[in-house]
């Protein structure tokens, strides 16, 4: 079977998963439930970014989209959401501030 033929099943198939948790069943990688619920649109953000950036000569395959979801993944498994900066609004932000309680409420006239 040609590459060619073998990325349209690919494509196919990938076309069906919804979630974070599909794509790493689909791929067999191994999760844990914690690291998903708290990052799944990063991972799968992240995932479509290096797939971006690789640039590839030839059609990915599935040990291609493999290495990169699992880069994907264990960036959150050794980070977080806020240092990882997935997201544009994420990127922006340079910190975050905080208010106290006491300061939040009506002002005197």
């Amino acid at each position: 079977m040609s590459t060619l033929a073998n990325t349209s099943k690919l494509d196919r198939e990938m076309a069906d998963l919804e979630s974070a948790e599909d794509f790493l069943d689909y791929f067999k990688i191994p999760f844990d439930a914690s690291i998903v619920d708290v990052n799944r649109l990063h991972i799968l953000q992240r995932f479509h970014d290096y797939i971006e950036k690789a640039a590839l000569a030839t059609a990915p395959d599935y040990d291609t989209y493999r290495l990169h979801l699992l880069k994907a993944y264990d960036d959150f498994v050794r980070s977080n959401a806020i240092t990882e900066r997935v997201f544009k609004v994420l990127k922006r932000a340079t910190g975050i501030t905080t208010l106290p309680v006491s300061a939040i409420g009506r002002t005197k006239h």
